[in-house]
Protein backbone atom coordinates (compact mmCIF):
# COMPACT_ATOMS: atom_id res chain seq x y z
CA UNK A 1 0.00 0.00 0.00
CA UNK A 2 2.74 2.46 0.80
CA UNK A 3 4.38 1.59 -2.35
CA UNK A 4 1.12 2.56 -4.32
CA UNK A 5 1.36 5.91 -2.25
CA UNK A 6 5.02 6.55 -3.39
CA UNK A 7 4.39 5.82 -6.67
CA UNK A 8 1.65 8.02 -7.07
CA UNK A 9 3.42 10.74 -5.60
CA UNK A 10 6.37 10.04 -7.93
CA UNK A 11 4.33 9.92 -10.86
CA UNK A 12 2.55 14.02 -9.77
CA UNK A 13 6.10 14.97 -9.59
CA UNK A 14 7.29 13.98 -12.46
CA UNK A 15 4.34 15.34 -14.19
CA UNK A 16 4.77 18.78 -13.00
CA UNK A 17 8.41 18.95 -14.13
CA UNK A 18 7.36 17.83 -17.47
CA UNK A 19 4.64 20.95 -17.70
CA UNK A 20 7.99 23.21 -16.28
CA UNK A 21 6.00 24.30 -12.82
CA UNK A 22 9.15 23.82 -11.19
CA UNK A 23 11.46 26.08 -13.17
CA UNK A 24 12.14 29.85 -12.24
CA UNK A 25 11.24 29.20 -8.39
CA UNK A 26 12.49 32.01 -6.59
CA UNK A 27 15.69 30.78 -4.62
CA UNK A 28 16.64 28.08 -7.73
CA UNK A 29 20.56 27.59 -7.80
CA UNK A 30 20.99 29.28 -4.24
CA UNK A 31 22.28 27.52 -0.75
CA UNK A 32 19.66 26.59 1.52
CA UNK A 33 19.49 29.47 4.09
CA UNK A 34 20.85 28.44 7.86
CA UNK A 35 22.91 25.05 6.44
CA UNK A 36 25.70 24.19 8.16
CA UNK A 37 24.52 26.83 11.03
CA UNK A 38 24.43 24.64 14.49
CA UNK A 39 20.94 24.35 15.62
CA UNK A 40 19.10 26.93 17.66
CA UNK A 41 15.80 26.48 19.11
CA UNK A 42 14.07 30.02 18.64
CA UNK A 43 15.25 29.81 14.97
CA UNK A 44 11.54 30.19 14.37
CA UNK A 45 11.28 33.65 16.30
CA UNK A 46 14.81 35.33 14.87
CA UNK A 47 13.21 34.75 11.68
CA UNK A 48 10.42 35.94 11.94
CA UNK A 49 11.80 39.46 13.75
CA UNK A 50 14.15 39.46 11.07
CA UNK A 51 10.99 39.07 8.19
CA UNK A 52 8.80 41.00 9.53
CA UNK A 53 11.54 43.98 10.85
CA UNK A 54 10.13 44.10 13.89
CA UNK A 55 12.57 46.78 15.78
CA UNK A 56 13.97 44.20 18.58
CA UNK A 57 13.84 47.20 21.51
CA UNK A 58 10.23 46.15 21.64
CA UNK A 59 11.35 42.57 23.09
CA UNK A 60 13.46 44.17 26.01
CA UNK A 61 11.81 44.39 29.37
CA UNK A 62 10.42 47.80 30.42
CA UNK A 63 12.72 49.33 32.58
CA UNK A 64 15.73 48.46 30.19
CA UNK A 65 13.38 49.90 27.04
CA UNK A 66 12.49 53.19 29.97
CA UNK A 67 16.24 53.40 29.92
CA UNK A 68 16.91 53.26 26.32
CA UNK A 69 14.79 56.35 25.84
CA UNK A 70 15.88 58.44 28.09
CA UNK A 71 19.32 57.93 26.47
CA UNK A 72 17.86 58.69 23.38
CA UNK A 73 15.64 61.59 24.31
CA UNK A 74 18.53 64.10 22.84
CA UNK A 75 18.45 62.70 19.70
CA UNK A 76 14.45 62.78 19.58
CA UNK A 77 13.43 66.42 21.18
CA UNK A 78 17.07 67.82 18.84
CA UNK A 79 14.09 68.82 16.18
CA UNK A 80 11.66 69.84 18.46
CA UNK A 81 10.40 73.99 17.43
CA UNK A 82 9.57 74.84 21.13
CA UNK A 83 10.52 74.32 24.50
CA UNK A 84 6.65 73.70 25.21
CA UNK A 85 7.11 70.85 23.19
CA UNK A 86 10.55 69.18 24.55
CA UNK A 87 8.98 69.66 27.65
CA UNK A 88 5.54 67.32 26.44
CA UNK A 89 8.15 64.84 25.56
CA UNK A 90 9.93 64.81 28.84
CA UNK A 91 6.53 64.93 30.72
CA UNK A 92 5.37 61.94 28.74
CA UNK A 93 8.56 60.09 29.13
CA UNK A 94 8.36 60.83 32.92
CA UNK A 95 4.83 59.64 33.05
CA UNK A 96 5.95 56.20 32.13
CA UNK A 97 8.65 55.83 34.64
CA UNK A 98 6.48 56.94 36.96
CA UNK A 99 4.26 54.15 35.87
CA UNK A 100 6.79 51.59 36.18
CA UNK A 101 8.07 52.89 39.75
CA UNK A 102 4.63 51.98 40.90
CA UNK A 103 4.32 48.70 39.76
CA UNK A 104 7.65 47.71 38.98
CA UNK A 105 8.09 44.54 36.20
CA UNK A 106 11.11 42.78 35.32
CA UNK A 107 14.57 43.15 36.37
CA UNK A 108 15.50 45.57 39.32
CA UNK A 109 17.17 48.67 36.96
CA UNK A 110 17.83 51.28 38.46
CA UNK A 111 15.31 54.10 36.26
CA UNK A 112 14.57 57.96 37.25
CA UNK A 113 12.68 60.97 35.88
CA UNK A 114 14.48 62.88 33.82
CA UNK A 115 14.85 66.66 34.76
CA UNK A 116 12.71 68.88 32.23
CA UNK A 117 14.80 71.66 33.26
CA UNK A 118 18.30 70.06 32.15
CA UNK A 119 17.14 68.91 28.72
CA UNK A 120 15.54 72.13 27.90
CA UNK A 121 18.81 73.69 28.61
CA UNK A 122 20.94 70.92 26.76
CA UNK A 123 18.20 71.56 23.91
CA UNK A 124 18.47 75.77 24.08
CA UNK A 125 22.28 75.32 23.64
CA UNK A 126 22.51 73.02 21.19
CA UNK A 127 19.57 75.53 19.18
CA UNK A 128 22.15 78.40 19.87
CA UNK A 129 25.36 76.43 18.30
CA UNK A 130 23.33 75.09 15.20
CA UNK A 131 21.58 78.37 14.64
CA UNK A 132 24.60 80.57 13.97
CA UNK A 133 24.00 84.31 13.22
CA UNK A 134 24.34 84.75 9.41
CA UNK A 135 27.31 86.75 8.53
CA UNK A 136 26.85 90.54 7.51
CA UNK A 137 27.84 90.96 4.34
CA UNK A 138 29.38 94.84 3.84
CA UNK A 139 27.95 97.43 2.15
CA UNK A 140 28.99 97.73 -1.26
CA UNK A 141 31.89 100.98 -1.81
CA UNK A 142 29.95 103.47 -3.61
CA UNK A 143 31.29 104.87 -6.65
CA UNK A 144 32.83 108.17 -6.12
CA UNK A 145 30.89 110.50 -8.51
CA UNK A 146 32.62 113.52 -9.73
CA UNK A 147 30.25 116.70 -10.37
CA UNK A 148 32.85 117.77 -13.59
CA UNK A 149 33.01 116.37 -16.53
CA UNK A 150 36.95 115.46 -17.11
CA UNK A 151 37.74 117.09 -20.03
CA UNK A 152 39.34 115.07 -23.54
CA UNK A 153 42.79 115.48 -24.41
CA UNK A 154 43.03 117.07 -27.76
Amino acid sequence: MEMRWEASVEAQIRSAQERGEFDNLPGAGKPIAGRGVPYDESWWIKSFLEREQVPTDLLLPTPLLLRRRIEQLPDEVRELPTEQAVRAVVADLNAEVLAWLRNPSGPRVVVRPVDADAVVRRWRDERRKSVSPAPVAEPPVPRRRFWFRRRRAT
